[in-house]
């Protein structure tokens, strides 16, 4: 059952290298650890844990963490060889997860490919030879040669500065502006793993680690809340609910999206309209218009259109619109990496007049129930009763109690580009996305997801 996503991985991978014409690199051998070998799962001995101590938590201390640079600076070489496939990865998983998730709400929804996978790889730098190679299989980083009593280990910092890299990856001038946040709170007088702490640095641009006593649940959720929030800019609210005594850690990422659009909305053509939420229910939204060239496609087969939307600086926006009579959920149920590539490749510039809903998206995503959704098994052996976290404490065992990915998407009328005064010639087709929608925001030259979700009522 884990093989077959792995599989469907490595054959987007395969099919991405052949049409680019360059020589194929499984990739794990990209991401591998020095002088790997096979090591046998059963065989519990593993290099020296190295530990660092976590600081208690002080709510009038909210300065980041501090950072050595010269591991931050290193292993940059060859990065970009490795965004590719990286990219291929992510989307893959990122589309399977979003879909899970989907499943379980009816109304708006949020994801992250790029937040989600950041995290899993974290916890991968603290997982036993067991518990790393169910992660490494999902990831879709697992050795093609490795039978299944060992595993070959990837270098996860490799992984997760790859990761990071899409955000640096651009030009000078206007860009979207995104900040990925960490939070780990582990329980008093445990030491951490220094790969594990060095990981979520790799990982972030702003980090806290901080002890807490979990002796008195209700005062450690009250003091963790004020904390996460105060250093959010109060942006991430009472995250935590029904805290264990029993609790080891508490990690939470956010990933902040504040973008632009290439051309700005015009202000003045912004006015409330009927939106379409179902058959039964309409709600009254603003919707911003413009009138200029894009490039969309009217796809028959799927029943749907869909419009490309540029954003401030090498990303974009893939709005995905229902055919009237048509569902969302059977958009969301073909998503693939192959189909949303060749939706892209098949767009044609044409002038429309289009009318979007003004809309603001945040999410609050529980990791282990994620991926519950996905499988049981799965969820059960990465972060429950299964996992095994022996490389990242010096304390025995030692668990992952809650995880939690924190999506948050601003989109505004204003452009990074004035306004286009000249008049366009011929009669624009108008379009308004005034009925629920499915989007995703991806990087131009990486085509890497930042995000996934769907509006179904932009008035929440």
């Amino acid at each position: 059952m884990q093989r077959s996503p792995l599989l469907f991985l490595l054959l987007c991978c395969w099919l991405s290298e052949i049409q680019a014409n360059r020589v194929y690199v499984h990739p794990f051998h990209l991401f591998a650890a020095e002088n790997v070998s096979c090591e046998t799962l059963q065989d519990q001995t593993s290099k020296p844990l190295e530990t660092l101590p976590v600081a208690p938590l002080d709510i009038e201390v909210l300065t980041p963490d501090s950072r050595d640079q010269s591991k931050l600076d290193a292993q940059r070489q060859n990065i970009t060889e490795r965004t590719a496939v990286l990219a291929e990865l992510l989307n893959s998983l990122g589309l399977r997860m979003y879909q899970a998730l989907s499943k379980q709400h009816s109304t708006n929804t949020l994801l992250s490919p790029v937040n989600t996978f950041g995290s899993l790889v974290t916890f991968y730098l603290g997982a036993s030879k067991k518990t790393a190679r169910t992660f490494q299989l999902l990831l879709g980083l697992i050795s093609e040669t490795d039978r299944e009593d060992c595993v070959s280990l990837v270098d996860g910092h490799k992984v997760l500065k790859t990761l990071q890299s899409f955000n640096s990856l651009e030009d000078d001038g206007p860009k979207d502006e995104i900040a990925t946040q960490v939070w780990a709170f582990t329980r008093q007088d445990v030491q951490l793993s220094e790969d594990f702490i060095q990981g979520t640095q790799d990982f972030s641009d702003t980090l806290f680690i901080r002890s807490v006593d979990f002796s008195k649940p209700q005062e450690a959720e009250q003091l963790v809340n004020n904390f996460v929030e105060r250093t959010s800019d109060g942006k991430v609210k009472s995250i935590f609910k029904d805290l264990n005594s029993s609790s080891n850690l508490l990690f939470i990422t956010s990933f902040n999206f504040q973008g632009s659009w290439r051309t700005a909305f015009q202000p003045e053509k912004t006015s409330l309209q009927e939106f379409h939420v179902d058959d039964t229910t309409t709600v009254m939204a603003p919707l911003m218009t413009h009138t200029g060239q894009y490039h969309y496609l009217n796809d028959k087969v799927r029943q749907c259109t869909v419009v490309k939307l540029s954003l401030s600086k090498q990303s974009y926006m893939l709005l995905v619109l229902p055919h009237e009579g048509a569902n969302v959920r059977d958009i969301e149920s073909k998503l693939r990496t192959d189909l949303m590539s060749n939706w892209h490749q098949s767009l044609q510039e044409g002038l429309l007049e289009l009318s979007l809903p003004k809309f603001s998206m945040s999410s609050v995503t529980d990791v282990r129930d994620l991926l519950t959704n996905m499988d049981l098994e799965i969820e059960a052996k990465l972060l429950g009763s299964q996992a095994e976290f022996s490389q990242l404490s010096n304390t025995k065992p030692f668990s992952i109690d809650k995880a939690v990915n924190i999506v948050l998407f601003e989109m505004s009328e204003e452009g990074a580009e004035p306004q286009d005064n000249i008049q366009e010639a011929g009669v624009p087709l108008k379009l308004s996305i005034n009925r629920p929608f499915f989007f995703s925001v991806i990087k131009e030259y990486s085509n890497v997801i930042l995000m996934l979700g769907k509006i179904t009522n932009p008035t929440l």
